[in-house]
Parts: C-alpha cells; sequence; structure tokens
C-alpha cells in the first residue's frame, strides 16, 4: 500500500515543483489601469465622432467668438488690451477649465461604475484618469488658441510664465476639488446635481469673464473676492499683460479652496464610495 502511495505521487512530483510558488500582480498597476481608463475615455469621447479632437478647438473657439461680436457692438475697446478676442480668449479659456473638469470628475464614478466590480479598478484610479486626461487637453487648447490669435493679431501681449501657469494650474485644481466634492454630494444625494445646476449658473457674471473687477465699486468688488474664480481669472490675465494690477489675487487662498474640497472629498469618498455606486 506505501509504495502504490509512493508510486502514484512520484508524476506529481515534477510538476508541483515547476509551479510558481507565488503569482505577482503586475508592476505599475496602478498607471496601467489609469491609462486604460484614460485611452477608453479618449475613444468615448472624442473618437467616436467626425472631426474628433478638432471640437475640443472649435467649441470654445465658437463661444469667444460670439463674445466678441456682441460686446464690440457695446464698446469700442476691451478692458484689457487692443484685442476684443484675444481679451475674452484669456477670460473664458481659464473659467471653461474649471467648468470643464468639475463637471467630468463630478461624473467620473458613474461614467465608469460597471468598471468598478473589476478589483483592479479603483475609483481613485477613474477620477485621476479625467482629470489627467482633461487637463492636458484643455491646456493644449488653451495654448493653441491664445497662441493662435497672437500670431493673427496685434495683442500687445506679453507673456510672464509664472503668474500665467499659476492661473492655469490653480484652475485645475479648483476644478479637481469641486469636481470630487459634486462626485460625493451628488452620489449621497441625488437632488444635489439639481441644486448645484441652479446655484452654478450666475458664476460666469460672477467670475469677471466679462469685465475688470477693480472696475467696480468697492462692495462689490470686496463681494467678488471670495469667488476663487476672480483670482484664477486675474492671474492668467497678469501672465499675458504683466502691467495689469490685481489686489484681488490671492495664491492662498485660490490654491487653499481647491485643496481643502479636495481633501474632505477624499475622505469622504474613502469612506462611502460603495454607498454612491449603489445609488
Amino acid at each position: 500500500m506505501i509504495s502504490q502511495t509512493m508510486t502514484a505521487a512520484l508524476p506529481d512530483t515534477p510538476r508541483a515543483a515547476s509551479m510558481p510558488q507565488s503569482l505577482k500582480p503586475p508592476r505599475f498597476l496602478s498607471a496601467r489601469t489609469i491609462t486604460a481608463l484614460i485611452l477608453r475615455e479618449m475613444e468615448s469621447t472624442y473618437g467616436r465622432q467626425p472631426g474628433g479632437y478638432i471640437w475640443a478647438v472649435l467649441q470654445p473657439v465658437g463661444m469667444i467668438v460670439l463674445l466678441s461680436m456682441a460686446f464690440s457692438l457695446l464698446v469700442h475697446k476691451p478692458p484689457l488690451g487692443t484685442n476684443f478676442l484675444f481679451f475674452y480668449a484669456i477670460s473664458y479659456l481659464p473659467f471653461d477649465i474649471y467648468s470643464t473638469l468639475q463637471g467630468k470628475i463630478g461624473s467620473a464614478l458613474s461614467y465608469s461604475r460597471a468598471l468598478l466590480f473589476y478589483p483592479r479598478v479603483t475609483w481613485i484610479d477613474t477620477i485621476l484618469a479625467r482629470f489627467f486626461l482633461n487637463t492636458l487637453t484643455l491646456f493644449t487648447v488653451f495654448f493653441i488658441v491664445t497662441g493662435g490669435l497672437s500670431l493673427m493679431y496685434e495683442t500687445r501681449a506679453h507673456i510672464s510664465l509664472i503668474p500665467l501657469m499659476q492661473g492655469l494650474s490653480m484652475a485645475a485644481i479648483l476644478g479637481l476639488g469641486v469636481g470630487m466634492t459634486n462626485c460625493v454630494l451628488g452620489g449621497l444625494f441625488p437632488v444635489w446635481d439639481t441644486i448645484w445646476a441652479i446655484l452654478s449658473r450666475p458664476l460666469f457674471l460672477a467670475s469677471g469673464v466679462l469685465f475688470l473687477p477693480e472696475a467696480m465699486p468697492a462692495a462689490v468688488r470686496d463681494g467678488l473676492a471670495w469667488n476663487p474664480l476672480i483670482h484664477i481669472i486675474g492671474l492668467v490675465r497678469q501672465g499675458f499683460f504683466p502691467t495689469y494690477e490685481n489686489n484681488l489675487v490671492s495664491l492662498t487662498y485660490g490654491y487653499g479652496f481647491g485643496l481643502v474640497l479636495m481633501v474632505f472629498s477624499l475622505i469622504f469618498l474613502r469612506a462611502y464610495y460603495k454607498t454612491i455606486l449603489q445609488q
């Protein structure tokens, strides 16, 4: 009986020895997941429509042209610089960066809900994928449009990279923070999406896209200073017109507002993301 048992066990010995002791997870797993999510989003957002990424440029350009045509009929000179198109480009595009990012990130979990049931895809991967892709796209559009207008028209702009990049990065951080906050609130309280759509409507007018805040009365100017978008747009304007003075700009408040929202959102997302996915 013993010899038969030993004989039966002998053929399995080489096979058992050849089996790997452990299956190690792929290296850079999170980076690979984020890259895959980015490629998926690129395909679904721009890959399925004629023109593809051209629309990412044409949409903000159309808005800028409409603003320029409308206000050139009312006033003969833009509030800053010499060209209406350029003034509204450097005012509207930073606002568009914030607005697009907060919308995309706010719907990140619902957009990738089915993929989150896979163990290798986490909720933070879906947020980072949307943030990286849309930030790169929006920054590229910004430089294409502003650079093209600078070549086409005499704008009298002199680029100062430090305030310009501070303003753009502040817009990205604020969009990330607000988007993550809306992701939490919209997931836990579905009515929040409707409330936020109502609350955010006046932002376009209250963010200084159409005017210079320092030209407003003191009481209005002090109230506008609580809007972080005022600081973003002010920095971008300083990046093209270094002589433009905006005493409302505060790096501490602008960055701090977005970072505080981001930290609290991370805490609540980590605790309640399963509840959000079940809504």
